[in-house]
């Protein structure tokens, strides 16, 4: 379904088991602060929401996106961690930058999931527009970083034993 025609907060949370002793890492790009800084509100009120305690949840800085993949790395080797999520936002601009940092991102977040086994959920927006990451960023929209939390403890309560 288009975004357009959805609410990104409007995620079915039926049948999560307790993430009460999760452990969850939310690793936050600085740049487009104004909007990491609302996914990153949006992801850990909805974690608390979602039955996760403030003393799970932590959370680490990283400079961009581009370096949202090894700070996922640096999460996800961790035993403690049981879940990683990504928080950025690229925005279109006139040259193939951002095809080269969201390709980068997307594959890197991908591979980390996967080499450890455990959810690394993408949380990073790739707007035309600032006006378009901020309706996705709390606006009309809603908010990803509720999806991408959302996203976690779906991920850990379908998770084989």
């Amino acid at each position: 379904m288009a975004t357009s025609l959805k609410n990104l907060s409007d995620t079915n949370v039926k049948g999560i088991k307790d993430v009460s002793g999760f452990k969850f890492g939310i690793v936050v790009a600085e740049w487009n602060e104004e909007v990491t800084e609302a996914l990153y509100s949006g992801a850990f009120e909805t974690l608390l929401q979602l039955g996760a305690t403030r003393e799970n949840i932590e959370r680490m800085n990283v400079p961009g996106s581009f370096e949202l993949t090894l700070g996922a790395q640096w999460m996800a080797k961790r035993e403690d961690i049981d879940a990683v999520i990504t928080l950025g936002c690229v925005i279109q601009g006139e040259t193939r930058h951002f095809d080269f940092i969201c390709q980068a991102c997307a594959q890197g977040i991908t591979d980390v999931g996967l080499k450890y086994d455990k959810p690394v959920v993408f949380g990073v927006l790739t707007p035309d527009t600032q006006k378009q990451a901020m309706d996705r960023a709390g606006g009309k929209h809603g908010n990803k970083g509720d999806e991408a939390a959302a996203t976690a403890v779906k991920m850990l309560s379908v998770k084989p034993v």
